[in-house]
């Protein structure tokens, strides 16, 4: 199997909530809530860049799809690293979350291995680590 990731979808509870997050408080272009007309269809994707996008779709949704079971949510399971290319723009990302009514989780500093972080959380809990990384070039 080549790694070829088009879509990270993340499971939340309200998916108006979510949208308005993502859309309104971090920015991020959407097109909204589609398919609707379809039962446990309701979903929001926003493009995060070429070939990638986020997926919003309800854990009930989720689970049907899936036939699993719906089980307790759990913030350390999985996190999403956005790179940024300085520290600046680690503490102006984790501004607007934070205005946008995230929980900062871990404040922006200095990390053991070089660089500079902070991590928050969406309002279902998912964890986005803001990481600028001296090694990498964004």
């Amino acid at each position: 199997m080549k790694p070829r990731v088009t879509v990270i979808t993340l499971g939340v509870q309200d998916l108006d909530a979510s949208l308005r997050f993502y859309r309104d408080g971090l920015g991020f272009a959407t097109e909204g809530i589609i398919g609707t007309e379809f039962a446990h269809g309701a979903v929001v994707f926003i493009d995060l860049q070429p070939g990638l996008r986020l997926a919003l779709w309800p854990r009930q949704s989720l689970a049907h799809d899936t036939g699993l079971p719906l089980g307790p949510a759990s913030s350390t399971e999985l996190s999403l690293g956005h790179n940024v290319a300085s520290k600046a723009e680690v503490d102006a990302v984790m501004a607007t979350a934070a205005a946008a009514g995230a929980c900062i989780v871990k404040p922006s500093q200095d990390t053991f291995w070089g660089g500079y972080a902070g991590y928050f959380q969406d309002p279902d809990g998912h964890l986005w680590e803001v990481v600028w990384n001296p090694h990498w070039l964004v």
